[in-house]
């Protein structure tokens, strides 16, 4: 039986000018497999997951999204499959003149029409699966900590009940524990959903967490791919660096050479 493919990356390159950013990514996620691309800061993990959403055009090559090659999508049809999409950024991204129950319901109520009464429903119920209360619901997000933004953005990305959803380092700004907590949550809801999940970061807590398989993209190519079991013993030089978070190896120190 062959596995289903919801999302695939087929040498895929993207520059601005004479920055060569992406330089041929080949990537293939199964439908409810959750994939972790790790990598240091600048080395495209943002750059690729733009590409998927279409907020950025490819160079070259192909993103094929439940079989459709998004690239070569109009406007009409780019919305279609964005609504199989859930995001959760990472600032938690929330509107500060909505209260907390609206920014959670913003997918309901601007992408489906749905009326407030029925999104607002959800919306608790949403906040309720990420562990916050209805009351949180009234208040604005700067009343919240960075922790309760981050559940209040996963409960936002859950709304929809979306099959595809992307992390973008989903524990930037937390405390190992809260941190930890996310990642809970970010797995217990994912596995409710079935859902597909595409995750870029550089926390290798979240990443051993969350991944059922792990990338590390280095210098705009895929340099290893495997299971998080797997990762190690790489045997990559480069990944174990970055990994064990070592100062000396490989990977150029590019802010060391003054």
């Amino acid at each position: 039986m062959s596995i289903e493919m919801m999302i695939e990356l087929k040498n895929v390159h993207k520059g601005f000018g004479p920055k060569k950013v992406l330089q041929g990514i080949d990537l293939a996620v199964p439908k409810g497999e959750s994939l972790v691309i790790i990598g240091g800061s600048g080395t495209g993990k943002s750059v690729t997951l733009k590409c998927v959403l279409g907020i950025l055009q490819p160079d070259q090559g192909e993103i094929l999204v439940g079989g459709e090659d998004v690239t070569k999508f109009s406007t009409g049809a780019r919305k279609r499959i964005l609504s199989k999409f859930g995001m959760l950024f990472q600032g938690a991204a929330l509107f500060d003149s909505l209260p907390v129950w609206e920014n959670v319901a913003f997918g309901l109520i601007q992408g489906k029409g749905m009326n407030k009464k029925d999104a607002h429903e959800i919306a608790i119920e949403k906040l309720r699966r990420v562990g916050l209360g209805a009351d949180v619901g009234n208040l604005s997000p700067a009343e919240l900590s960075g922790g309760m933004q981050k559940r209040v953005g996963l409960a936002r990305a859950i709304a929809t009940e979306p099959e595809i959803i992307f992390f973008d380092e989903p524990t930037t700004g937390l405390d190992p524990i809260m941190a930890d907590v996310i990642n809970d949550l970010i797995v217990e809801c994912v596995k409710d959903l079935g859902a597909t999940t595409m995750t870029i970061t550089h926390d290798m807590a979240s990443a051993r967490k969350i991944a059922d398989r792990i990338a590390m993209l280095y210098h705009g190519k895929i340099i290893w791919e495997g299971t998080k079991e797997e990762i190690d013993q790489s045997g990559n030089a480069h990944v174990d660096q970055f990994i064990h978070g070592r100062a000396q190896g490989p990977i150029e120190m590019e802010l060391l050479k003054l």
